[in-house]
């Protein structure tokens, strides 16, 4: 049974960081290639970044572009998802998920793509 389970939401002032985590168990962790898709009150949940299996490639939605950043650790079995400069549009529930036995490199973007899901943790960005 696999298991992804996020952590480290919260409040934040606009314009501050957080760093979000999503800790995976009940599958060898470098045979995933993991992604973080948020979803805003209202509305649909949308892709924010993926990183490959082996860590060398990463892709971002626009709006999030060099304010976020993914990274993983594959001897924690743990993706991250560093944001800083926050704005109230980031305001979401962040939910992490796993694609698993792609290519070394591949990195999904769509979410038919994942085929696990972790439940959410909330960010909540104060203006």
């Amino acid at each position: 049974q696999v298991q992804l389970v996020e952590s480290g939401g919260g409040l934040v002032q606009a314009g501050g960081s957080l760093r979000v985590s999503c800790a995976v168990s009940g599958r060898t962790f470098s045979r995933l290639a993991m992604g973080w898709f948020r979803q805003a009150p209202g509305k649909e949940r949308e892709f924010a970044a993926a990183i490959s299996r082996n860590g060398d490639s990463t892709i971002y939605e626009d709006s999030v572009k060099g304010r976020f950043t993914i990274s993983r650790d594959n001897a924690k079995n743990t993706v991250y998802l560093q944001m800083n400069n926050l704005k109230p549009d980031d305001t979401a529930i962040y939910y992490c998920a796993a694609h698993s036995d792609g290519p070394f490199s591949f990195v999904p973007r769509r979410m038919a793509d994942y085929i696990y899901w972790g439940q959410g943790t909330q960010v909540t960005v104060s203006s």
